[in-house]
């Protein structure tokens, strides 16, 4: 048994001292995903990566409901990689209400929409089309995850989901294709709204 997987054991067996022990050993690893993962927004981003890293291990740490065990270290990056989208669909929302009026801060009309504001929306799209995905196709989902959201390659992904390569690069080219449908249909339909 590896390490991370007998702290995850701790902490699910509710050891206060495991916690400790976890941050230090996947805080690297952490980083280095959410770095990637912002590298890849739009210029403007506020969010940086070692507060990315913090936010989500505190949720997976601190805030996680008592069910929440991690048998596996693949289990746990899976879960970190969900707490890291929540954390960037939650301040896409957040730039989204600012801009549409919740500072109530006045803006000329002939003000041009900023990459920023954008970018916000193409996240909190993905999220939703994202969501739909899940329902019908959840593995597939949890790769779109791990990829997009963590930024692992194909092969790392694969080896978090117990999957061979090949699978792996199938289920991205069909998710890919069908999140473009799905969010291609989103925005006409707010177009027409």
């Amino acid at each position: 048994m590896s390490d991370l997987t007998r702290i995850l054991y701790a902490i699910d067996a509710g050891d206060p001292r495991a916690a400790q022990e976890l941050l230090p050993l996947v805080y690297e690893e952490l980083r280095k995903l959410a770095a990637h993962r912002l590298a890849s927004e739009k210029p403007g981003q506020t969010l940086q990566a070692t507060a990315l890293v913090h936010e989500a291990y505190l949720r997976l740490v601190k805030d996680a409901p008592p069910q929440a065990a991690w048998s596996h270290r693949g289990h746990f990056f899976a879960a970190a990689a969900e707490a890291m989208r929540r954390i960037l669909v939650e301040q896409a929302r957040h730039k989204r209400s600012l801009k549409r009026g919740g500072d109530g801060v006045r803006v000329a009309l002939d003000a041009v929409e900023s990459p920023v504001e954008k970018e916000a929306d193409a996240i909190l799209d993905l999220d939703i089309a994202l969501a739909r995905f899940a329902e019908a196709h959840p593995e597939k989902a949890e790769l779109v995850k791990l990829r997009h959201f963590v930024g692992l390659s194909l092969d790392e992904t694969a080896a978090m989901l117990g999957i061979a390569p090949a699978t792996a690069d199938r289920w991205w080219a069909y998710a890919k294709s069908w999140l473009r449908v799905e969010i291609d249909r989103l925005r006409e339909s707010d177009a027409h709204s």
